[in-house]
């Protein structure tokens, strides 16, 4: 269990690493093979939640961050509670269908670099709506990507700024999750021994992945990333059918 769990968020750091994010997207996606989406979500919390931190923190200007993604931050938190409702509880086939199905959809958009851009005057209800539906979706497969990525990115911010908006967004995320988990009983003291080890394994990646990052093109990276992920995905919704 321990060396899966570490194996897992080696590599998911390291992406996160050469390219920014992933981390949450890649190590749900790796522990989805050996255990259900709501354990895995649950050993994911501690890794995610310092990652992203830093990487929130990193930048500065946050209050002036926070004024702009306030309406998809509130949307998460309001998804997050009513997909609690729908948490799986035993049926782990369907949670991992669903799983494998966003990783998918987001290996896609990815591949085929599909881009969109948000209107300043529909910034407002738009990120509620899409904070709703990341933070549902969330719940059921512990996947952060789905559709708040891309929205995010469809904000057009420059590159760094990028960085830290998908950070904070990862830090509501985590914390929501953590409380809809607990509520759930799905944390357990259990789970403390793999997720110190995620961390340790995370921040491992993370520190190899920006060594790799400048020696290596990020487009070529993010392809082979895509495809992997693709294939992830696709195994863990045929395997949910199962």
């Amino acid at each position: 269990m321990l060396a899966t769990v570490a194996a897992a968020f080696l590599l998911a750091g390291f992406v996160k690493g050469v390219i920014g994010l992933g981390l949450p997207t890649v190590g749900i996606g790796l522990l989805g093979l050996v255990m259900s989406p709501a354990q895995a979500a649950a050993v994911l919390i501690v890794p995610s939640l310092v990652t992203n931190v830093y990487q929130c923190v990193a930048g500065g200007g946050l209050l002036a961050l926070a004024r702009r993604l306030w309406p998809m931050l509130a949307g998460l938190c309001v998804g997050t509670w009513i997909g609690a409702a729908l948490l799986p509880n035993g049926a782990s086939g369907a949670a991992t269908m669903w799983l494998g199905i966003a990783l998918v959809i987001y290996a896609a958009l990815g591949l085929f670099r599909v881009h969109f851009k948000v209107p300043p005057h529909s910034e407002t209800w738009l990120g509620l709506v899409t904070g709703a539906a990341t933070g549902a979706i969330t719940v059921a497969t512990g996947v952060f990507a789905i559709p708040g990525v891309p929205y995010i990115q469809a904000l057009q911010f420059e590159r760094d700024k990028l960085v830290q908006a998908l950070g904070m967004s990862f830090i509501v995320s985590t914390i929501t999750l953590a409380l809809a988990l607990s509520h759930a009983g799905e944390l357990r003291l259990s789970l403390i021994g793999p997720s110190i080890v995620g961390l340790a394994a995370a921040i491992l990646g993370m520190g190899l992945g920006q060594v790799v990052r400048g020696k290596v093109k990020p487009e070529t990276f993010r392809a082979v990333f895509c495809l992997g992920l693709f294939a992830l995905g696709l195994h863990l919704a045929l395997h949910g059918l199962i």
